[in-house]
């Protein structure tokens, strides 16, 4: 093919992308309170997908902010901490989830990301299961973030969903289509570590913009290793979701840690230099699943965003190799006395 032809090609795909990092944020806004302007200018390469009916475009890399509180293993400072949120929006990272339960997370976002609100996809999540705390539950979260709206409101899986009926989620769902309606919310979703036919149903309303779900390589959730019937019952969350047109969201993509901070612990004596690898697979694996939109990673460390960044732009290919690499890996992993402490759902 002649030289021209693919500057061509490429200036077109080029002026392509500026233009849906352009739009990102130009639908689906709420009347109220939400910015009319939301716009977003991308400076990596990561590659984008469509949040289901939603109709965002957002880099696939999502900032998860379970890895912020110091409780859970942050091991910097807050200034540092704020300064990490930023990083990641600096490395092109537009999507930024937290909850009212994730201790200190939602302040420092908020801190980090204050000054570009109107340039992210910012989400955050309600715990109670009273209908009626609802509302005070969200001006809570909005004021830690220091915004006065969310362009996602989550029902949490748990504490949440886990620990309410289908009906008690609908009501609580109630509540948040009124905070919708006012401004305070663009779209709502929910979250789901386990308990797949709950998660089923919250589909099959009708009710939800998009979801969360657990669903990496090592089947696992919050505190959970997945039978064979949850593993199903979640395949069918994704099959659903994705025939309903809603914005699936992967979540415990590292295995809640497994494949990653806490991996050579949980294999002793397993090569170093594979365990380094093992983040590159477990995002390879879900990379190939066209129906996820977007991978929710949480991300303690600069390094960490760069790694993650590195291996989504390269694209990689879910080779034979990787596929052993993981298998082997979570042979092990599942069958230590770590893994054995967690429940079967």
């Amino acid at each position: 093919m002649a030289k021209k032809e693919l500057d061509r090609r490429e200036f077109i795909k080029k002026t392509s992308q500026v233009a849906a990092a352009a739009a990102v944020f130009s639908s689906g806004a709420a009347s109220g309170k939400v910015a009319a302007n939301k716009e977003t200018n991308l400076t990596a390469k990561l590659p984008m997908r469509v949040l289901g009916k939603t109709g965002l475009e957002l880099p696939i890399l999502g900032y998860g902010g379970a890895a912020l509180p110091k409780r859970w293993g942050n091991p910097l400072s807050t200034d540092d901490r704020i300064k990490l949120v930023r990083y990641a929006f600096d490395r092109g990272v537009r999507y930024f989830d937290t909850a009212g339960n994730y201790m200190e997370s939602e302040r420092i976002m908020g801190a980090g990301l204050k000054d570009i609100r109107n340039s992210v996809c910012l989400v955050t999540k309600v715990e109670t299961t009273d209908a009626k705390k609802v509302r005070k539950a969200v001006e809570r979260s909005l004021q830690e973030l220091q915004t006065d709206y969310l362009d996602v409101i989550q029902i949490h899986g748990t504490p949440g969903l886990e620990q309410m009926s289908v009906r008690q989620a609908m009501k609580v769902h109630a509540e948040l289509v009124k905070l919708r309606d006012e401004g305070m919310a663009r779209f709502i979703g929910f979250s789901a570590h386990s308990y797949f036919d709950k998660a089923l149903a919250l589909i099959s309303s009708g009710g939800f913009d998009l979801c969360m779900l657990s669903y990496g390589y090592i089947p696992r959730g919050y505190n959970q290793v997945f039978s064979a019937r949850m593993t199903e019952l979640r395949n069918s969350c994704v099959a659903k979701a994705h025939e309903s047109d809603m914005g699936i969201v992967a979540m415990k993509v590292m295995g809640a840690g497994m494949f990653g901070a806490w991996s050579s612990q949980l294999a002793p004596g397993f090569d170093r230099q594979r365990l380094r690898r093992l983040p590159a697979a477990a995002i390879s694996y879900l990379l190939q699943d066209k129906r996820v939109h977007l991978l929710n990673i949480g991300m303690r460390l600069p390094e960490e965003v760069d790694a993650n960044i590195e291996t989504i732009t390269a694209d990689p290919a879910y080779t034979l190799e990787s596929q052993a690499l993981l298998a082997e890996f979570s042979a092990l992993a599942l069958a230590s006395d770590a893994a054995r402490a967690l429940r079967v759902d």
